[in-house]
């Protein structure tokens, strides 16, 4: 029998998930069963809205999609939307998430007591969700216990396709040691960063495959690894490639031999040619890459998890040499744009934020900040069923079978009722809060404000 929420937490964000999940019902079949009725359908492909129709949703599946009113039962306890001709929408999918790191500072991970940590990244997945992101692509940090809570129903949250340790060379990007923990010992004790899983340092192809298979053995979906410098590293700045051909390729044979995919960290050319010689299938950033690189990706079908950095206000607080490296970034996040439409590189979206709780609450802003370079229906496209194209590269390691990110009969039922009609105006989705009426995740309703 599916759960529902029932909390007694003394928090604001909770009096909603209350109210929805105590209205959803039960059919025949002891399935809940909701009807939204009269409602326009993005449906996560289309540029255009459907005509006014009707969704019936049984247990965690859209059963079925009319534009003529669908009879049930009408037990009292089916639970009727009358959307009065709003718009349904599949719910938002970020495919470049880190869910632990998301809202504590750098020194709380260092410092704070790991049950603390996955305290406060419990309450950010719940923030997440609320935002109207039903799905996040984690791409580093130990999220096995917070995705297994948040599936086990103890706490509410996105679905998360989790990546495990970021993994990395020494000195890399994800390298968080002091010179003072150098020379590294065999069979020496691990850092912080190690020890809490956030990253794992391999300088050998052996190495690498251990790493990489023991983030599988925990469950990860797809594999990370930092194939490049990046903004906040300590050690290696942007136009270092650091993994070796042969280490990626270890990665990438490992990784296929659970049936799944390597996705690199990698901003400029020489990184992510040398990812895509290795077999890499997903390249994460990519702004400083060249016209020839993005030519190369487009022709071999690799997948580009972009990012719209579009300002350097997140990384105010950066040492002063990192707000450099950021000020690099954004000014090639046009042409990262602008090559990935002109030679139709397939092209996900994502946030990467990191360590900001106030950043964390601009998740849908960076939706419309893509609207730069695509119309508001393209760029709602990427954010859900693109997405989950992406996701499903996991194969038989992705941990939620089932079609996401579209509307359609058969599909799992992660939908948004939204005020307002973001196909025309887009920035609803940057004010969840007001505009996202219902959220709905895997058939189960955690917000209601529309009944109130």
């Amino acid at each position: 029998m599916r759960k529902t929420f029932k909390f007694a937490l003394a928090l604001p964000m909770f009096s909603a998930l209350v109210a929805g999940s105590c209205l959803q019902a039960s059919g025949q079949d002891g399935a809940p069963v909701t009807v939204f009725e009269n409602v326009r359908i993005f449906d996560g492909k289309s540029t255009s809205l459907s005509a006014p129709s009707h969704v019936l949703i049984r247990g965690n599946v859209i059963e079925r999609i009319s534009t003529t009113p669908i009879s049930t039962d009408r037990r009292a306890d089916t639970r009727i939307v009358p959307g009065g001709g709003r718009v349904l929408m599949p719910g938002l999918i970020d495919a470049h998430w880190h869910a632990l790191m998301a809202r504590p500072t750098p020194a709380q991970i260092l410092s704070s007591d790991i049950g603390y940590t996955n305290i406060l990244a419990g309450v950010e997945a719940t923030a997440t969700l609320l935002r109207g992101f039903t799905t996040v692509r984690d791409v580093g940090g130990p999220v096995f216990g917070l995705k297994r809570a948040i599936d086990e129903g103890l706490i509410p949250g996105p679905r998360i396709y989790p990546s495990g340790a970021m993994i990395t060379i020494t000195s890399g990007h994800g390298d968080f040691r002091q010179t003072s923990d150098l020379p590294r010992t065999l069979g020496g004790m691990l850092t912080r960063v190690e020890q809490l899983g956030g990253a794992a340092i391999a300088d050998s192809p052996d190495e690498v495959r251990r790493h990489v298979r023991e983030q599988l053995m925990q469950g990860a979906s797809q594999i990370k690894l930092t194939a490049g410098g990046g903004v906040a590293s300590p050690f290696s700045p942007l136009d270092v490639t650091t993994f070796t051909e042969p280490e990626l390729r270890a990665a990438v044979e490992a990784a296929e031999n659970w049936g799944t995919y390597v996705a690199t960290h990698a901003y400029t050319s020489p990184s992510i040619q040398r990812s895509i010689a290795a077999g890499v299938k997903v390249i994460e950033h990519g702004h400083l890459m060249d016209e020839a690189t993005a030519r190369l990706m487009a022709e071999r079908g690799i997948w580009l998890s972009a990012q719209p950095f579009t300002d350097i206000a997140g990384a105010a607080k950066l040492p002063p040499a990192h707000q450099q490296r950021m000020r690099q970034v954004v000014a090639g996040t046009d042409n990262v744009y602008t090559f990935a439409k002109k030679y139709k590189i397939k092209t996900a979206f994502g946030t990467d934020v990191l360590f900001s709780k106030a950043l964390a609450e601009r998740q849908g802003q960076a939706l419309v900040d893509l609207t730069r370079w695509y119309t508001p229906a393209e760029a709602l496209i990427m954010a859900t069923s693109t997405n989950a194209e992406l996701l499903a590269l996991s194969g038989k390691r992705n941990p939620y079978p089932g079609k996401i990110g579209v509307v359609e009969q058969g599909a799992l039922a992660d939908l948004l009722l939204v005020e307002g009609n973001p196909l025309e105006n887009i920035s609803t989705v940057a004010d969840p809060a007001k505009n996202f009426l219902i959220i709905m995740k895997d058939g189960t309703i955690f917000k209601d404000t529309f009944s109130k």
